[in-house]
């Protein structure tokens, strides 16, 4: 079993009121990791301490593009706070057409570059305009094609683009550059909210199964939004995964 980390994204609107408690929340829930997304006004060495305190680590973060002016920034802040893997994202717009997606590689395949020197990864992370087809293939493949030295982040609720891609499948051919997975979860229709990994309709073990041992890192929980109670669902989709032993945690 691959630790369990979570996206801070998901707890946003608590942690903009006390980013501290809900981190010891977190711990006490039993996570082995969180994935920052911003840190909501502290700076990374007074989070690493908080996280070495409760026992976690920073699995990885969405600290954005590194771009030859804004690198020494991005690797300070993940030395500070002790992780490898820096991932960022595009918008739609950068998947519409195969010369975007192009653009869109070579500026991640740039990052991947200027990070490689400073013992850092990039890597790339999906939502479901990447699974769309341009020119008869997924964009994503396109773009995995192009960006040899990316890794990718793969958020596998959105990888399914609402039921239409063989998730599994997406991790056979990928496998090799997928160290890591955003595990959500939900009912599978565009619009509408997610549930607690585990109580929607993804084959969350089929998936899990799918990705590779010896590349697969870190299962990551995310969920952007949800019907219920948000901390709620964040303990249940601990519980969903390390007691069906998808999952390693620290309770």
């Amino acid at each position: 079993m691959k630790p369990i980390s979570i996206q801070l994204y998901t707890v946003r609107e608590r942690a903009k009121q006390d980013f501290i408690g809900v981190l010891k929340e977190i711990a006490a829930t039993g996570y082995k990791g969180v994935e920052p997304a911003g840190l909501h006004g502290h700076q990374p060495a007074e989070i690493r301490k908080v996280l070495d305190d409760l026992g976690m680590v920073c699995s990885s973060a969405h600290a954005g593009l590194a771009t030859r002016e804004n690198v020494n920034e991005i690797v300070d802040t993940a030395k500070a706070l002790g992780y490898d893997l820096v991932i960022a994202g595009k918008g739609p717009d950068a998947f519409k057409t195969a010369e975007q997606i192009q653009q869109t590689a070579e500026a991640f395949q740039t990052a991947a570059e200027l990070l490689k020197p400073h013992g850092l990864r990039a890597g790339y992370h999906n939502h479901w305009w990447e699974f769309e087809r341009v020119d008869g293939r997924l964009g994503y493949d396109l773009f995995m094609e192009l960006a040899p030295d990316v890794l990718s982040q793969l958020d596998v609720y959105w990888a399914s683009d609402f039921g239409t891609v063989e998730v599994p499948e997406v991790l056979k051919q990928w496998g090799a550059r997928i160290p890591s997975l955003h595990l959500k979860d939900g009912p599978l229709v565009k619009g509408e909210p997610h549930t607690a990994v585990g109580a929607g309709k993804m084959d969350i073990p089929a998936v899990v199964a799918a990705a590779d041992p010896k590349v697969h890192e870190w299962s990551v929980v995310e969920l952007d939004e949800c019907a219920t109670d948000m901390m709620q669902a964040v303990r249940d989709s601990y519980r969903y995964l390390t007691s069906n032993k998808l999952a390693a945690g620290n309770v």
